[in-house]
Formats: C-alpha cells, structure tokens, sequence
C-alpha cells in the first residue's frame, strides 16, 4: 500500500511539472519552451554527481555534475550544426555546471521537445532507448530528490 501512495504522490509531482503550453517553435526550426527544467536538472545532479563538477565515474568517460559521457557531447555538436549554430561543446565543457546544464536543456529540446519529465530523466540514465524496467530505480531516485 505504501508504494502505491508513493507512486501516486510521483505522479502528481510529475503532473504538475508539464506544463500546459509545452512548446513553440523558433528560429531555424529549433524548438524554444518557457519550461523550468530547474527542479529536474538539481535533481539529477544529486543523484549523479551530489553536486561535485569535478566528479568522474569508474570508466572515466562519464564527467561533472551531470555525469555527461562524450557521446552526449558530440550528439549536441550534432543537434547545434544540425540547427546553423556555431558555438560548440568540448570535452572540457562537461566540468562546467552551466555548460552541463545548457547540453542537458539542449538535447531535452532535441528528443523531448514536449518536456515529459519522465522521459527526461529515464532517457538521461537509459538513453534513448531505455527501458522502463531498467530506468525505474533511477526515475524513483531522481523523483525523490525534486524540490
């Protein structure tokens, strides 16, 4: 019975943070939003890196606060050239918490231009592939720790 309650009070977490009008378009065909990533973002960095930018995982691939591999990196070089942008992302950049957060918000726009929170966090942890089976002990992590 417990774990249906928390289930529920996820939901209703999750419910309250898409917002109604989740995207319009922009220049070059990109997609803005006025949607607060904020909560998901600080919450994913608690459980990824407990806010330490200079974290590195085991493998040594994943860095920062978000814990971004260099497939993500060179995924939102392709979005940005994809868009006729010409700023960049490097390895380096993945130590710094608003560079981190702009490749986060970055590839969300990409792959979940309707913000679904859970896709967010699911896909940050699984890509974009994952399953739920084996994204769901992350998703409850990440849940937990939003504000």
């Amino acid at each position: 019975m417990k774990k249906i309650a928390k289930m529920a009070c996820l939901t209703c977490l999750m419910l309250m943070l898409v917002p109604s009008d989740a995207c319009s378009s922009g220049a070059n065909g990109s997609r803005s939003s006025s949607f607060d990533w904020n909560p998901v973002i600080d919450a994913i960095i608690e459980v990824e890196s407990e806010g330490n930018a200079k974290a590195v995982d085991k493998s040594g691939k994943s860095c920062g606060i978000l814990q971004i591999t260099p497939v993500l990196v060179k995924e939102c070089n392709r979005i940005l050239e994809k868009r006729n942008h010409r700023k960049r992302y490097t390895m380096k950049d993945r130590f710094s918490v608003k560079k981190s957060k702009e490749m986060f918000i970055l590839y969300q726009s990409f792959y979940n231009p309707k913000n679904s929170v859970e896709q967010a966090i699911r896909s940050w942890n699984g890509g974009m592939g994952y399953s739920i089976r084996g994204t769901q002990k992350y998703f409850e992590k990440v849940m937990s720790k939003m504000k």
